[in-house]
């Protein structure tokens, strides 16, 4: 049996970050990863999806915008496969990156998939390795739809496998899974159906901003269909595929995408040979110290279940290191006023509470929202002029700001800055005082009356 000080279960973001932390301090550590390096994020979520999200932003630009600046320019061709064989080169590097990090602070790697023995052994590939602090950092895979025909439904992972360009597809899902790729898809030319089961998608976003993006989806020319679950799918005999729903209606298309959420990769880790709970989703339970309910096994990232973002991983396994290696014995991450982007056509921005949760919390009296609604001047000359709008919502008083959101063009790139402010206890009074920068969208946030 081999010892090490730390055992890192994942070779996803958090727990390469966590294990070189460890390292940077001296700690022996053993990463363990069945898969490529860099997790969902590298491979299969986030780098390759704001990829495709790129590209799909530039051909609307061409395609939607150009000529508004008196560019008369056109697509000679869109070569998918391409873009494919280029966006995974790109991921390859990275792949090398990580490795040479990990090198770096002398962090061993094994290729494989490990189980526990008991609570501090594991077993890889046969071999057993023990360790007093073992991490779980495995994240999450997507859910499989548990209807008839449910086999015949694509995941996210293989929308990033495809290396042909679908003339039409159906999308099933509310999440920001679906919403950020039917956006994809339909920017790169592809007729989009996209049916979700309630009145609204990305329902646990403030309403506004979802409102927002259906009607700028309808206009943009996505098919939505609200209120539609799916029944059963069926495969045509002329290879298409055809989803039937509760209501009647029938999509046919050559591929249809589910996006309903994910599920921890937790079911092959022999669990069942430690204390740890789980949720009856299967979570793993933790505390704020990112401690499950094992002594000296703890847990990040997807796999419990909190803010599935790549650098909430990342933040809370560095400063898990920092507690267990570094002496800061009371660091831990604080999971509160995260921000977000989703990249949907247009992107959305936001942090904190929700209008409606804040009004749920705090009572009517204490709140205080905030709003602009404009035509950010990338539109001014075009035909088309999709809009931008952004709340504050505000509490108390004094008016801190305890929720933040937009939804238009750039506003990706204005969210860090603000969520700097708001994680320090900005006022509306704040945000008042300090000069807009002009012409920019972002100046909406310090002019709002």
């Amino acid at each position: 049996m081999k010892t090490y000080d730390y055992l890192v279960i994942g070779g996803g973001s958090g727990g390469i970050a966590s294990a070189n932390r460890a390292g940077m301090y001296g700690a022996k550590v053993l990463l363990i990863e069945g898969n490529e390096l860099g997790g969902t994020c590298v491979n299969v979520g986030c780098v390759p999806k704001k990829v495709m999200w790129q590209a799909s932003s530039m051909l609307e630009m061409i395609h939607r915008d150009a000529a508004s600046y008196g560019i008369h320019a056109s697509v000679e061709s869109f070569n998918f496969s391409e873009l494919v064989k280029k966006r995974e080169a790109y991921i390859e590097f990275l792949h090398g990156a990580y490795q040479r990090g990990l090198d770096s602070n002398k962090v061993e790697v094994v290729k494989g998939y490990a189980k526990f023995k008991d609570q501090h052994i594991l077993e890889v590939n046969g071999e057993l390795y023990t360790a007093p602090n073992i991490l779980i950092a495995t994240g999450g895979k997507p859910s499989v739809m548990k209807i008839p025909g449910g086999e015949l439904a694509l995941d996210s992972n293989d929308f990033f496998a495809l290396t042909e360009q679908p003339k039409k597809v159906v999308m099933l899902g509310a999440g920001y899974i679906a919403a950020e790729l039917a956006g994809v898809m339909h920017g790169m030319g592809i007729e989009v159906h996209w049916a979700y089961r309630k009145e609204r998608p990305l329902r646990s976003f403030d309403k506004m901003l979802t409102d927002n993006l259906v009607e700028m989806s309808k206009e943009a020319g996505l098919y939505l269909y609200a209120n539609s679950v799916a029944k059963k799918i069926v495969k045509e005999a002329d290879g298409q595929v055809s989803v039937y729903f509760e209501n009647g209606k029938k999509l046919t298309a050559d591929k249809v995408f589910f996006a309903g959420g994910r599920v921890p990769n937790t079911s092959q880790l022999g669990l069942e040979n430690t204390a740890i709970k789980q949720s009856e989703q299967g979570f793993i339970e933790v505390d704020k110290f990112q401690n499950t309910s094992a002594e000296g096994v703890y847990a990040i990232g997807d796999v419990i279940g909190k803010i599935d973002l790549t650098p909430v991983a990342i933040a809370a396994g560095r400063r898990l290191s920092e507690r267990l290696f570094n002496g800061k014995t009371e660091e831990y991450l604080d999971y509160n006023l995260v921000p977000t982007v989703v990249f949907t056509h247009p992107p959305i921005a936001t942090i904190g509470l929700t209008e409606e949760e804040a009004l749920a919390q705090y009572g009517e009296k204490q709140i205080k929202v905030y709003r602009s609604r404009f035509t950010p001047m990338y539109f001014a000359l075009n035909d088309y002029r999709q809009k931008c709008e952004m709340k504050l919502v505000c509490l108390g008083e004094d008016e801190k700001i305890i929720g933040l959101h937009g939804i238009g063009i750039g506003v990706d790139e204005m969210l860090q800055g603000f969520a700097v402010a708001i994680k320090m206890g900005a006022t509306k009074k704040d945000f008042d005082q300090t000069v807009a920068i002009h012409p920019t969208g972002s100046e909406e946030f310090v002019t709002m009356r």
